[in-house]
C-alpha cells in the first residue's frame, strides 16, 4: 500500500469514529508517518476535496491546524451538484470513474450500479471514430442521465 493511501485511510478512520470533523497538526502527522509535510498536503488536496464530500480548513503558524470536515448532504443534493456543477458539458473517463467511485463509497450507488456506470462511460463503450472532445461530451451526457435517474430514485415523494 502506498503512503498516500495509508495517510488517507488513517484520516478516514479518525473521521469514521462518528465524528463529523477531525483536527490535526500537519507536522505531527508528517512526523507520525515519517514523511514530509508536503506529502500530507498532497493527500489533503487530492483525497479530501468537496467532490469527495470534505471541506478543509487550515491555519498556519505555531498553533496551526488542519480541520477536515465531512460535509453531509442529502443524496439528491449532492447528485444535483455533481450533475450541474462538477460534470459540465464534458468529462474524461478518469474523472467520471472518480465520481462514480465516490458515489459508491457514499452508498448513493450500489457496487453493481457503479460497475455498470463505469462500463457505460468507459473507453470501450465509446470506441467509435469520434474526436476525444466529442467522446468526453457524450460521456458527460450519459453520466448526467444516469445520475439524474438515481437522484429521482433518492428524492422523497409526497403522498396524498
Amino acid at each position: 500500500m502506498r503512503l498516500s493511501d495509508t495517510i488517507e485511510d488513517f484520516i478516514k478512520m479518525l473521521l469514521a469514529q462518528d465524528e463529523p470533523e477531525v483536527e490535526l497538526k500537519r507536522n505531527e502527522l508528517a512526523e507520525y508517518f515519517g514523511c514530509a509535510p508536503s506529502q500530507i498536503n498532497y493527500v489533503l488536496a487530492t483525497r479530501f476535496t468537496p467532490d469527495h464530500g470534505y471541506v478543509i480548513e487550515s491555519r498556519r503558524g505555531g498553533g496551526g491546524y488542519i480541520r477536515i470536515v465531512r460535509v453531509v448532504q442529502q443524496p439528491g443534493q449532492q447528485l444535483m451538484y455533481l450533475i450541474h456543477e462538477r460534470i459540465g458539458d464534458s468529462i474524461t473517463e478518469g474523472e467520471a470513474a472518480h465520481i462514480i467511485t465516490h458515489l459508491v463509497e457514499q452508498k448513493m450507488l450500489t457496487p453493481s450500479e457503479g460497475e455498470l456506470a463505469r462500463a457505460a462511460v468507459s473507453a470501450q463503450a465509446l470506441a467509435v471514430p469520434l474526436p476525444e472532445p466529442m467522446k468526453d461530451a457524450l460521456r458527460a451526457k450519459s453520466l448526467k442521465a444516469m445520475l439524474t435517474s438515481v437522484a429521482r430514485r433518492n428524492t422523497p415523494t409526497l403522498e396524498a
